[in-house]
């Protein structure tokens, strides 16, 4: 991975993100979220996967319905946001469209995905933190504006 800041003004900094062949996007943008210190972000991200796992939330039985891609897929469009969990680190949120070589697309919440061959994430983080806080009642953690 390389990263680099290309803006920084009035509480907000920039970075441009590029991660490797092999490395895996969900947890190595959220190790650098950590290293960074940052609280509240937004990303977006285009690339390419060599395989990979998006999310479907099922609201009825609270967790996720996983949808594996194992094949080479382009990574044509990623948007997420960054805001601290109840455990007072980074917490990703991250909807992924991966592009197959038919044509076809799969997308949901991004789980994971191996990079191949590059992922350019641009990552802009915003002044204050926001919280994200788990819902029991609904089985995941929102963002809580009151927190």
């Amino acid at each position: 991975m390389k990263a680099q800041l290309v803006n920084e003004a009035s509480g907000q900094r920039t970075f441009v993100v590029v991660l490797d062949l092999g490395e895996e996007a969900f947890s190595r943008l959220t190790a650098f979220a950590d290293e960074q210190k940052i609280g509240s972000a937004s990303l977006t991200a285009i690339g390419a996967f060599e395989r990979a796992t998006v999310g479907w939330f099922d609201l009825h039985a609270k967790t996720y319905r996983k949808i594996p891609i194992d094949e080479q897929c382009e990574v044509l469009s990623t948007i997420g946001d960054i805001a601290l969990g109840d455990d007072g680190k980074p917490s990703l949120h991250v909807h992924a469209v991966l592009g197959l070589s038919d044509g076809t697309t799969r997308g949901g919440h991004l789980l994971e995905g191996v990079v191949r061959p590059t992922l350019e994430i641009i990552l802009t983080e915003t002044s204050g933190h926001l919280r994200r806080r788990k819902r029991p009642e609904l089985g995941v953690a929102l963002i809580d504006l009151d927190a």
